[in-house]
């Protein structure tokens, strides 16, 4: 039967304390609220004494939020725990969070304290918390460097005084899993007590096995986790609330555990936490960074649509996503982009399929990202099609503020090469210029447009050329992630309809 982790969020305590991730009081209840929503069983709202900012948040989450416990972290001070007292007294489930540092070097170094005198300061503290409070967390800081035996006895002492939780954290990210298992267990098995209570564990990221290490503590008799979501926090973060919920969720059968957080909630809960610090997660992190369920591969592609537990061990939906995401790129196989295409609604034969497959292709060698407006760009590009009398074959451009712009064109009139050099005002002018003594023909220049089809800094330009010959206006399209090729593209596209409109009338 699987065990239910409770779930601690800290991302408005230790969370906060990430450089960069500063929240003013309405993020702060903003941020409560949605992990109201995410179902989170503890919320440590702050650390109420550090600050009258942080003492009002913590206030005022405390009267917001219903469904969820509301801790305030407190030194084992009496003042600290007053001031956190007065923060939290208006939750409806109350928590203060006491703790007092016990490994030798923090003792000595740090407090300055002996051992005996640590353990008499814990258990004041915690007696004189619970006088205010029924819920009352106790937290051995530096836990994993501290002596087994010495915890064994602090945890048996604070417990009989009132303490219901006992937080064993690994506050520099020091432990391994196997190491955390192995301690978790020594303490449990010196322990009179602390099996009574719930065991909470609380894990820094310093040597990234900040979940492995949580989950680990949980299969040793932990009952809850203490976490952030996007893993923000100290240094180099704590445990990311999506990935232990999602390896939870996701391999019941090897971990045996389960928590009541509603994961359709996870996406929507990073999302809110990053536009509101400012601090994004890397494209490549685990449950919601923007690749988690991108594909770009066309092995890969090829094989999630066909069947998408080839290659996706949850769905997107259960996160809070309402697709994965086809990434069209140069990795990108025919049978992604045949997909992509039916999806943007249209029905091509298989040659006018290759051929778009080419230019996609040929496209994807240029920019990153192939979005669905390159794609009906292309399409719309082929479906009007008319003879290319004349194709560009290659173009040199020197210019710049202080040099008149040269434009060195050439352009293929079936296997012929012709070559010609204008100078003009600016690279595109220039460019025209070479192109008007190739063709040889009369034609003004009666409009030109061009703008971004779509995103970003590779984004596909599209020029739109109008050229007038004999009273009549021919316009041609060219697109490219170079302006400069773009408009060469229009101008040769306006061109080779005017050849084309020519023959016609000699044949008629």
């Amino acid at each position: 039967m699987a065990k239910e982790i409770k779930i601690f969020d800290t991302t408005l305590r230790d969370g906060e304390q990430s450089p960069g991730c500063s929240m003013n009081i309405h993020e702060k209840i903003r941020v409560a609220k949605q992990l109201e929503l995410l179902k989170v069983d503890v919320i440590e709202a702050g650390f109420a004494i550090a600050s009258p900012g942080d003492f009002t948040s913590v206030r005022e989450i405390s009267k917001n939020v219903k469904n969820c416990t509301v801790a305030s972290l407190a030194r084992a001070l009496p003042k600290d725990i007053d001031i956190a007292w007065e923060a939290v007294k208006y939750a409806k489930y109350p928590r203060i969070h006491t703790f007092i540092a016990t490994s030798d070097i923090h003792m000595k170094y740090k407090l300055k304290m002996k051992p005996e005198e640590v353990l008499e300061n814990a258990v004041n503290m915690v007696e004189h918390a619970k006088a205010y409070c029924e819920d009352i967390e106790f937290s051995a800081e530096d836990a994993t460097r501290s002596n087994p035996e010495f915890l064994a006895k602090l945890f048996d002492r604070v417990i009989k005084v009132g303490a219901t939780v006992i937080n064993i954290p690994d506050t520099v990210g020091y432990t391994t899993p196997d190491e955390y298992y192995e301690f978790i267990t020594t303490i449990r098995e010196k322990s009179d007590y602390l099996d009574k209570v719930d065991i909470s564990v609380h894990c820094h990221n310093d040597l990234g096995m900040a979940v492995a290490n949580s989950l680990a503590a949980a299969k040793a008799g932990a009952t809850q986790i203490e976490c952030t979501i996007n893993g923000i926090g100290e240094r180099a973060g704590n445990a990311a609330l999506e990935e232990i919920v999602m390896a939870m969720n996701t391999r019941k059968d090897v971990l045996g555990l389960y928590c009541n957080v509603d994961t359709k909630q996870i996406m929507r809960s990073s999302k809110l936490l990053s536009s509101i610090t400012g601090v994004e997660v890397q494209p490549n992190k685990a449950i919601v960074g923007n690749n988690a369920f991108a594909h770009e591969s066309g092995i890969h592609q090829h094989g999630v649509l066909e069947e998408r537990t080839t290659y996706e061990i949850m769905t997107p939906e259960s996160i809070g996503l309402s697709q994965n995401k086809m990434v069209l790129g140069k990795h990108s196989g025919k049978h992604a982009f045949e997909d992509r295409l039916k999806a943007l609604g249209y029905d091509l034969s298989k040659e006018e399929i290759i051929k778009a497959f080419g230019q996609f292709k040929e496209l994807a060698d240029k920019k990153k990202t192939i979005y669905d407006d390159d794609i009906e760009a292309i399409i719309t590009r082929n479906t009007i099609a008319y003879p290319e009398v004349y194709k560009l074959q290659r173009f040199v451009i020197n210019s710049g503020n202080t040099i008149t712009s040269t434009a060195a064109v050439i352009l293929m009139n079936h296997d012929q090469e012709i070559e010609e050099v204008s100078i003009g005002d600016g690279p595109v002018d220039a460019a025209f210029k070479a192109i008007e003594k190739i063709i040889g023909i009369d034609m003004t220049l009666e409009d030109y447009k061009l703008h971004s089809v779509t995103e970003g800094k590779d984004a596909q330009g599209e020029a739109i050329v109008k050229l007038k010959h004999n009273g009549k206006i021919y316009t041609g399209r060219g697109l490219s992630t170079d302006v400069v090729e773009a408009s060469i593209k229009g101008y040769i596209g306006a061109v080779n309809k005017i050849l084309y409109q020519v023959e016609e009338k000699k044949e008629m």
